[in-house]
């Protein structure tokens, strides 16, 4: 009698389904997974204190105990690199909550009702695009402090402009549908027509969008660490090890900052790809586009 082949699981079946439809969320969230992996399991991975300075082991080279080398404080770098990925999510994913919080009741607000709200926020966001997004987050970390808490919120709010715009382009478009007519007809309030009416089927633009907000988010903290007024060391936070590894290329200490840079380049990438496969998979006109 032949052996009957067991099906794979179901939620085996869901991964190559996705994997086929999207390659690039696949491999997005593959990397990601890692970094998460990475991130929880430090503890346990890390061969050394992430701030212990060894002052006896300073600049060591990549080898031996130390495959990634050490810093200018004897600090083990692949200690840092690992504990590092902690950090990243941990400023990413508040501040990409902080600008959802934030710009999406603003324009699902401004959205539905239009007129001079909807101006006055239109223009606020014309204003802020002027100045560099970089510029603003320096200019108001430095004179806030330089905090876990001041840095997430900084990059959360100047953030919420992007949730605000695209939430209010689906509530506008939505506004005029007859399941809102027939929601208005009832006798409904104006907040149950927008948060159970109108918000489930204007958010997907705004999930769509987190994954590459995050990866913003991360390029942004990583760039107020290095110029100096983000997270501050020994935190070992991947902007502050690289610039600290920016002293050292000159004189031939190449591990120092290259490393976390690597780490920093390709979280970025699988956050990007994350977010480029979800809107292929969630906005239907991208989809047909690409077949």
């Amino acid at each position: 009698m032949s052996a009957t082949v067991a099906a794979p699981p179901r939620w085996a079946l869901r991964i190559a389904g996705i994997t086929r439809r999207s390659p690039t969320l696949a491999i997005g969230a593959a990397i990601l997974l890692g970094f998460a992996l990475m991130a929880i399991l430090a503890p346990w991975l890390t061969p050394y204190d992430p701030v212990l300075a060894q002052p006896r082991n300073v600049l060591a080279p990549p080898g031996g105990a130390h495959p990634f080398g050490t810093d200018g404080n004897g600090m083990d770098v692949l200690s840092r690199v690992i504990a590092g990925a902690g950090w990243a999510f941990g400023i990413a994913i508040p501040a990409v909550l902080v600008g959802l919080l934030a710009g999406v009741p603003l324009g699902l607000y401004t959205g539905y009702r239009g007129g001079w709200p909807d101006e006055i926020m239109m223009r606020g966001f014309d204003a802020l695009r002027v100045f560099p997004s970089i510029i603003l987050a320096l200019a108001v970390v430095a004179a806030a402090g330089p905090s876990l808490l001041n840095v997430v919120l900084v990059i959360g709010f100047l953030d919420s402009p992007v949730f605000a715009r695209v939430v209010r382009a689906e509530v506008i478009a939505l506004r005029g549908s007859t399941f809102v007519e027939s929601a208005v007809a009832a006798g409904n309030p104006t907040w149950r027509i927008l948060f159970v009416h109108i918000l489930p089927n204007a958010i997907q633009g705004a999930m769509a969008q987190t994954a590459v907000r995050a990866a913003w988010a991360v390029r942004i903290s990583a760039t107020l660490a290095f110029l100096g007024v983000g997270i501050q060391p020994p935190t070992p936070e991947w902007g502050a090890m690289i610039r600290q590894g920016a002293e050292y290329l000159v004189t031939g200490q190449w591990w120092v900052g290259i490393f976390p840079g690597l780490a920093l380049i390709l979280m970025v990438l699988g956050l990007n790809m994350l977010g480029d496969g979800m809107q292929d998979m969630l906005d239907p006109r991208r989809k047909a586009a690409t077949r």
